[in-house]
């Protein structure tokens, strides 16, 4: 708009200025253009008022429509977690529903098979599953009270020989069962197959007859049992005879080893016996020669004396004369030559000790190798197949640890014994020649 009144002003310029003229007629015709314009700017004026007041009303109304909308949305948003609330109860109580529907017919399905064993049926055809299961609860009920009580029913048995024989049996409850006939009465144990036979373990004849009469002794001996399907094998005592044999040639070395042992020990003990008996006599002796001035006479006293304590007290008096260094230096020399026979044995004793655990640790090896060696072959399908390589490899370690143990001690006691009688020795020959001496100065 202002482009066209530009151009009609320049237009009209040029049009005074060529025709001076016309002034008056172009000024008129501007007049009316500068009208004319005016009031189309005045009107567009009120249609812009106008269309923004229509589109402020327009943007209220669709703020308004908006504030609605969220509104609507919220209340639907709020709906929705309603209805899947719902769905979720809805879906809970379905699964809720199918595994009650499970729980029961597995509940019946076990029914079945358990009170089948019995003879009891359960007649699943019903149309209601809760009567079946209530008739089966009251069927098990029932059954309970019958296996809980003591019952004497009519049966066969076998007898510790393999034959079988006829009688009463009395059930206690459904967990153990006493047998009584005419040739042998007592406990019963499984023996496979739903059948009984006389359990090995004696003691249980009067308990079989105390409730076959409806007694009640405070002590029974009874077999309890899980099932009638299994034999029950009669436990075999061990003896140790069957202990020893369980660790195979290696057990067999390790007592061997161990009875030498305690051979040695026993020698070692005489031997440390005699070299210090009479020790406090022969003492005692010498001593008071000495102190009455019989010195000389002390040897002969003692010459019948035997042991390691009168050897080096007679090498001591022979000499009591010497000088003191030459004194000390003979019993030295006697006690280092007793040494030999008072340490006699004491190294292999400690040897032995020290082998046993080896011998014992090399067992368990072979034992755990012929143990996976069966189970190469065999699998793990049969225990007793492993049992003589784990029995081995046990067995042996007790035998060595059962013969170190007591030679490592003993050794030990008798080394320390061994030196005891060593200072002994010493203590009483200085003791012997520092009286002498006292004695000689005081003459």
């Amino acid at each position: 708009m202002r482009s066209r009144i530009s151009i009609s002003l320049v237009f009209l310029l040029a049009f005074s200025m060529t025709c001076p003229a016309v002034a008056d007629e172009l000024s008129d015709a501007y007049m009316k253009e500068y009208t004319f314009l005016k009031a189309q700017k005045e009107e567009l004026a009120r249609r812009l008022a106008k269309e923004k007041g229509q589109q402020t009303k327009a943007l209220a109304d669709a703020g308004k429509k908006v504030e609605n909308l969220q509104d609507r949305q919220v209340e639907l948003s709020k709906e929705l977690k309603k209805k899947e609330r719902a769905i979720e109860k809805a879906q809970e109580k379905l699964q809720d529903t199918s595994s009650n529907k499970e729980i029961i017919n597995s509940v019946i399905i076990q029914a079945k098979a358990g009170l089948g064993k019995f003879g009891i049926k359960v007649d699943d055809g019903a149309a209601s599953k809760v009567d079946i299961m209530a008739k089966a609860f009251a069927d098990s009920a029932n059954l309970y009270k019958t296996l809980s009580s003591i019952r004497v029913e009519d049966g066969r048995f076998y007898l510790p020989d393999g034959t079988t024989t006829s009688g009463e049996i009395v059930k206690v409850g459904n967990i153990a069962a006493y047998g009584l006939s005419a040739k042998q009465r007592g406990a019963l144990a499984p023996a496979g197959n739903g059948e009984y036979k006389i359990w090995s373990k004696p003691g249980s004849d009067d308990d079989a007859k105390a409730l076959y009469s409806k007694q009640t002794p405070e002590m029974l001996d009874i077999f309890v049992y899980e099932n009638m399907d299994k034999d029950i094998a009669y436990r075999e005592e061990k003896t140790y005879q069957d202990v020893i044999a369980g660790g195979g040639v290696i057990g067999y070395v390790i007592l061997s080893l161990g009875a030498f042992g305690m051979l040695l020990i026993l020698a070692r003990v005489l031997f440390l016996l005699r070299a210090g008996s009479r020790v406090k006599r022969i003492t005692g002796i010498v001593y008071k020669k000495i102190e009455s001035g019989k010195g000389v006479e002390a040897h002969r006293a003692i010459k019948d004396f035997k042991g390691s304590t009168a050897r080096v007290i007679r090498a001591t008096l022979r000499n009591i004369t010497s000088d003191r260094e030459h004194i000390e230096d003979i019993i030295t020399e006697n006690i280092l030559n007793e040494s030999r026979a008072l340490d006699r044995f004491s190294n292999f004793i400690l040897v032995i000790a020290a082998v046993s655990p080896l011998l014992g640790l090399l067992g368990t090896v072979t034992g755990m190798i012929n143990t996976f060696d069966i189970i190469t072959v065999y699998g793990t399908g049969d225990p007793k197949l492993l049992s003589g390589g784990i029995s081995e490899a046990l067995v042996t370690t007790m035998l060595g640890l059962s013969v170190a143990i007591p030679l490592l001690l003993l050794g030990n006691l008798s080394n320390g014994w061994a030196e005891n009688i060593k200072d002994s020795m010493e203590q009483s020959a200085l003791h012997v020649v520092n009286l002498f001496e006292k004695h000689a100065a005081a003459k």
